[in-house]
C-alpha cells in the first residue's frame, strides 16, 4: 500500500468593496487566512485603495494548478459574466466571511 498524502486546499475568491463597485480575483492556499489579511488590510495595494472588504464568492480546489487555471479564467471574464457567477450561489452578495467564520 501506497502512502496517503494529505492534500493542500486552495481557493480562488472574489472580494468587493461596499457599493460593489470593484471586483477582486485571487488565489490563495492559505484559506481563510489570506482573506483575513485582505479585510484587515495587512498589506498595502489595490485591497486598501479600493477599500475591499467583503468576500462574496469562493471556490475550493485540490490541485494548485487547476487553481490558478481558474483564477486566470475569470480574471479574463466580463464584469457581467463574474456577477451572474456570483449571483448564482450568493444572489444578495452576503459576506461569506462572516458566514465561514461564524462560532457555532
Amino acid at each position: 500500500m501506497g502512502m496517503k498524502r494529505n492534500r493542500h486546499i486552495y481557493h480562488v475568491y472574489i472580494l468587493t468593496n461596499r457599493h460593489h463597485t470593484v471586483l477582486y480575483i485571487g488565489m490563495t492556499g492559505k484559506g481563510l487566512f489570506r482573506i483575513k489579511e485582505h479585510i484587515d488590510k495587512v498589506n498595502p495595494g489595490f485591497i486598501k485603495k479600493y477599500n475591499v472588504n467583503k468576500l462574496i464568492y469562493m471556490e475550493r480546489f485540490t490541485e494548485v494548478t487547476d487553481a490558478i487555471a481558474r483564477e486566470k479564467q475569470l480574471k479574463k471574464w466580463s464584469r457581467k459574466k463574474k456577477e451572474w457567477l456570483i449571483g448564482k450561489d450568493n444572489p444578495e452578495w452576503e459576506n461569506l466571511f462572516l458566514k465561514y467564520t461564524k462560532s457555532n
